[in-house]
């Protein structure tokens, strides 16, 4: 499979673009253990636009996890614009347009899958990043708004038309959010459509290599893409199932790689803490692993996790699980 000259191998599974959780030091974990393709967190045009500086920082990239994409999300159409150039000169592989979020506080604006709801303006902005980058775009929606306006098997040719490279689909409706379960059927059909040419990628309820090979035999997709079940589990992408005790080893990995990423300059010139900003990257992983889950009264020590602020204190609560799950 390819997006534009982006080779990407035969059935690759992808890690979804999620806010507050595709950093830096998970996407190379989980590039490490087989990921095909890695996506930033999804980041605002708008703030992009304003230069905010939390908001720059998330388009740091590493070589080490290539090829990866940065997603925007916005319903302006000269902010989208934009943050695209700004996007590009950060030097990803592509540019992915997330027309999929269903957060109030993203598609309540009208941005992320409040676009469904104004296909004309999701269009306008999908044709005017096409013709402002010279690297690939691709975008990522839903089925539709609800399942009164199921739209995904014409959009796909709309956005087809506008020049994207390719189209991740997730398998629920906005008003769905993350409830019930995501329908294949019409990713299938969009798949099978003579009309489209581009890569379709299927998403939604994908918890395992053995879910990602059934949606590639059932319906024929060019990609999966995993999101939630990826949580404290970068290994999911791999094939050799690893033990308890070395699962352990790579998130105690995560948090260190996420210190030393947080021990800048900058950091130091502020005063602040890589240690604290490390382990703030790292717990909300640990508390959702779910390696954890024989432990016996889990919540006390999962509180114990998300309330962490030295290493140590974290370090020692995972040796203890390990002695607990031993």
């Amino acid at each position: 499979m390819k997006i534009g000259n982006i080779e990407l191998g035969e059935r690759p599974v992808f890690l979804a673009p999620m806010e507050d959780v595709t950093d830096i030091g998970f996407r190379m974990l989980c590039k490490r253990f087989g990921a095909a393709m890695v996506y930033t967190e999804f980041v605002s045009a708008e703030a992009l636009v304003r230069d905010v500086k939390s908001t720059v920082k998330k388009l740091t990239i590493s070589d080490e996890e290539r090829p990866v994409g940065i997603q925007i999300y916005g319903r302006d159409v000269d902010a989208m614009v934009e943050a695209a150039k700004i996007v590009e000169q950060a030097g990803p592989d592509l540019i992915d347009l997330n027309f999929g979020c269903p957060v109030k506080k993203v598609a309540g604006k009208g941005a992320g899958a409040g676009m469904l709801q104004n296909i004309p303006k999701m269009l306008e902005i999908t044709q005017k990043v096409v013709q402002a980058v010279k690297l690939p775009v691709t975008a990522k929606t839903r089925l539709g708004w609800n399942h009164e306006q199921l739209i995904i098997t014409t959009l796909a040719e709309q956005l087809q038309d506008c020049g994207i490279q390719a189209l991740t689909i997730h398998g629920r409706t906005r008003s769905q959010m993350y409830t019930g379960n995501a329908d294949w059927t019409l990713i299938g059909e969009v798949k099978r459509n003579p009309r489209i040419h581009i890569p379709i990628i299927g998403n939604g309820d994908i918890k395992s290599l053995d879910d990602a090979d059934k949606a590639f035999d059932t319906y024929g997709v060019d990609a999966v893409m995993i999101g939630r079940a990826t949580f404290g589990c970068p290994w999911i992408f791999s094939r050799q199932e690893l033990t308890l005790s070395e699962k352990i080893d790579v998130l105690k990995e995560q948090l260190r790689i996420n210190i030393e990423r947080c021990d800048t300059e900058e950091m130091r010139s502020k005063g602040k803490s890589a240690e604290l900003c490390g382990i703030l990257h790292t717990r909300r992983h640990l508390a959702a692993s779910p390696i954890f889950k024989g432990i016996p009264n889990f919540r006390e020590t999962r509180i114990a996790m998300l309330r962490a602020e030295k290493t140590d204190d974290l370090l020692a609560i995972l040796e203890a699980c390990r002695q607990r799950l031993g």
